[in-house]
């Protein structure tokens, strides 16, 4: 039974919204950011290691970070590491994954998750992951996790649940009523207050038959052009069909391409200690903190007059701050960045304004 899980660990992002420290070079997934001595793939890995089999794990990634994958995960097989030619969002990174597995095994069941999430409590983690594999093998659903919210966050998507019982084997399974991305505060609150809208986790579990179904269903074109390629997974052929797919393929995620769309998808609540480390302020959230709330990396940061800032310096660096409140710094090679907490979903609109206008030496 357990042979026939599979995980498939995305990790083919450039982390925008972690500049200056995550660059298109060496991402943040690359990067140990919590300073716990694994960077964030490895620690994902190792997550899920506790629940699948370590050959039943695929990492999809960019061509340019397979040498990092390698390095960081050297126990892993070629055919393991999963290489886009380009991005084109979750659904295609997601298909490829999925037909190569369902060459190897047709009835697999596969969760689908980021290279770059927290996760505090493992135990309870290792436990969800493990109850959702079971019912969505017993189940043809398309299942996500949601998480408890615990404030009215601007920045994930909401997943709004009916609250009659789904799988009388595990309470937490509800179906979904409507997923919302990003909504403004003011919803955010609403949707707080209201007590069946979650956090939108973004990882999935579904069985291949279940996905494939969707695919055929929600995203035709999509799946027309990966089965053509169901001679050639696992193949020395495989390299020239995927770059030939991926040069037609459009680039849309999961979420719209299926999960909105499908009327088979279910949710299981969860609250096992989960952050999607997207943004500096997320990081903030995790790191401990000065009596003055503030939270530094840095063995030389001075600081007078300030309070409730994440500050990120090099450790050969001198920084003396004074007068600041909730404020970004950061310093990474050749860039400092220097931003209100507030305003760091702007961060993303700063990244493509310095590329357009300073070049790609700095991104």
């Amino acid at each position: 039974m357990k042979n026939n899980n599979f995980c498939v660990i995305m990790a083919g992002g450039i982390g925008s919204r972690f500049w200056p420290l995550s660059r298109t070079s060496h991402p943040k997934q690359f990067l140990d950011i919590l300073g716990s001595g694994e960077t964030l793939i490895q620690q994902t890995f190792r997550r899920f290691e506790r629940v699948i089999p370590r050959e039943n794990i695929y990492i999809v990634t960019n061509d340019i970070y397979c040498s990092l994958v390698k390095e960081q995960l050297p126990f892993l097989n070629d055919n393991q590491i999963v290489n886009e030619p380009s991005r084109r969002n979750t659904a295609p990174c997601i298909a490829y994954a999925c037909y190569k597995i369902k060459k190897i095994n047709p009835n697999a069941n596969i969760v689908v998750a980021p290279s770059d999430h927290i996760i505090l409590k493992e135990d309870l983690f290792a436990d969800v992951i493990s109850s959702s594999l079971t019912a969505v093998e017993q189940n043809d659903w398309l299942l996500t996790l949601g998480i408890t919210p615990s404030r009215p966050d601007t920045g994930y998507g909401y997943i709004q649940f009916k609250d009659t019982e789904a799988y009388p084997q595990d309470f937490r399974i509800k179906k979904v009523k409507t997923f919302t991305e990003k909504p403004a505060l003011e919803m955010a609150k609403q949707f707080l207050e209201s007590g069946d809208f979650l956090w939108n986790s973004g990882i999935f579990i579904w069985s291949i038959k279940s996905i494939m179904k969707a695919f055929a269903m929600y995203m035709p074109e999509l799946k027309e052009s990966f089965e053509k390629g169901e001679g050639v997974y696992n193949t020395a052929d495989e390299v020239e069909f995927i770059k030939q797919t991926y040069a037609t393929c459009k680039s849309t995620s999961i979420d719209y391409g299926v999960m909105e769309k499908a009327d088979n998808v279910y949710v299981l609540r969860s609250d096992f200690g989960w952050s999607d480390l997207g943004t500096w302020g997320s990081l903030y959230e995790n790191r401990e903190k000065t009596a003055e709330g503030n939270a530094i990396v840095g063995k030389h940061v001075i600081m007078y007059d300030s309070h409730n800032c994440i500050v990120n310096m090099p450790k050969d660096k001198v920084v003396v701050l004074q007068g600041l409140d909730d404020y970004i710094v950061v310093e990474s090679g050749n860039v400092l960045l220097i931003c209100r907490k507030q305003d760091e979903q702007q961060i993303r609109l700063f990244v493509n304004d310095v590329k357009m206008e300073k070049g790609e030496h700095y991104i």
